[in-house]
C-alpha cells in the first residue's frame, strides 16, 4: 500500500514537471543569469537581489507558457506528442489552462518588482506576446516561429535591462532568436502529421524548402558569432565561439542526414553560444 501511495506521488510530480519543460525553465534561468554577467562582467553581483527576483518570473513565465501551449495543442498533440501530460490523460486541460493563467499572472506581478521599467516591460510584453502566439500568432506558422524567437531572444535582454546595460547584449540575443527560430522551423516539419490547424512552412512550401530557410537562419546566426570579434569587445576566451559555430554547423547537417539528432545538437549550440559570450566578459 505504502509502495502504491509512493508511485502515486511519484508520477503526479513527473507529470507536472513535464508540463512545465524542465530543460527550458533550466536554460531560461542560466541564459538570464548568463546575460547579466555579459553585460557588466564581475559587477554582477551588486545586482544579484534583482536578478534573483526576476528568477521567479521567469520560471512562472515558461511554466504558463508552456502549460497553455498545451492546452491550445491537446488535440494535436494526440498525434504529435501522445506522451505528453494532456492527450496521455495524466493532467486534464482545464487543469493545464489553470496553471498556465496563475503562472503568467505571477510572471507579471514579480515584473513590477523589478529594478527599471525596461525590465518590467519587457517581462509584460512577453506574456502578451505568448497568448498572442496562442490564441493568434500560432496558426500562422512562420510568424509563430518568429514569435518563440523573440520570446527566447527575450530572456537574455532582460538579463541586460536588469544590469542597466542592454546593449551589450544585442548580439547574443540576435544569435539566440536565429538559433531558436530555426529549431522551430525544423520543429514544424517534425510535427506535420498532428498541425492540421496551421499553416506552416512545410505545408505552405515543402519538407525540402523548410530545410533551406531553417538552414539560412542558422547560418547566419554562426555569421554573427564575428561581430564581436570585429569589434574587438571580447577576450580570447570567446574563440570558444568556434564550438558554438561547429554544433550550429552540425545541426544544420543533422536537418538532411540525422533529423533526430536535431533538437539535441541545436540546444547545445544555444547553451555554448551564451557560454561563449560569457568567457568572453570575464576579465582577464
Amino acid at each position: 500500500m505504502l509502495l502504491s501511495k509512493e508511485r502515486l506521488s511519484l508520477d503526479t510530480m513527473n507529470r507536472f514537471v513535464q508540463l512545465s519543460r524542465p530543460v527550458v525553465v533550466i536554460m531560461g534561468v542560466l541564459f538570464l543569469f548568463a546575460a547579466a554577467f555579459i553585460a557588466v562582467g564581475n559587477d554582477v553581483s551588486y545586482h544579484l537581489r534583482d536578478l534573483l527576483i526576476a528568477v521567479p518570473a521567469v520560471i512562472a513565465f515558461v511554466i504558463g507558457g508552456n502549460s497553455i501551449n498545451d492546452y491550445s495543442d491537446r488535440e494535436t498533440d494526440r498525434i504529435s506528442h501522445p506522451n505528453r501530460p494532456i492527450p496521455s490523460g495524466r493532467i486534464t486541460p482545464t487543469t493545464a489552462l489553470r496553471i498556465g493563467t496563475v503562472s503568467l499572472t505571477v510572471s507579471a506581478a514579480f515584473s513590477f518588482m523589478l529594478p527599471n521599467v525596461t525590465a518590467t516591460c519587457i517581462v509584460i510584453a512577453a506574456c502578451v506576446f505568448i497568448v498572442m502566439y496562442e490564441l493568434y500568432l500560432k496558426k500562422r506558422g512562420f510568424l509563430g516561429n518568429i514569435t518563440i524567437g523573440v520570446l527566447t531572444g527575450m530572456v537574455l535582454l532582460l538579463g541586460g535591462a536588469i544590469v542597466s546595460d542592454v546593449q551589450k547584449c544585442y548580439v547574443v540575443a540576435m544569435m539566440i532568436f536565429l538559433i531558436s527560430l530555426g529549431q522551430e522551423i525544423i520543429s514544424d516539419i517534425e510535427d506535420l502529421t498532428g498541425d492540421i490547424d496551421r499553416n506552416t512552412l512545410p505545408k505552405r512550401f515543402g519538407i525540402q524548402n523548410t530545410r533551406y530557410v531553417a538552414t539560412a537562419f542558422l547560418t547566419i546566426a554562426a555569421l554573427l558569432s564575428v561581430f564581436p570579434i570585429l569589434s574587438g569587445s571580447t577576450n580570447a576566451l570567446y574563440m570558444s565561439i568556434i564550438i558554438a559555430d561547429l554544433l550550429i554547423f552540425t545541426a544544420i547537417c543533422s536537418i538532411y542526414v540525422k533529423p533526430k539528432k536535431f533538437q539535441t545538437l541545436v540546444i547545445s549550440a544555444m547553451f555554448m553560444t551564451v557560454l561563449s559570450f560569457l568567457l568572453g566578459s570575464v576579465a582577464v
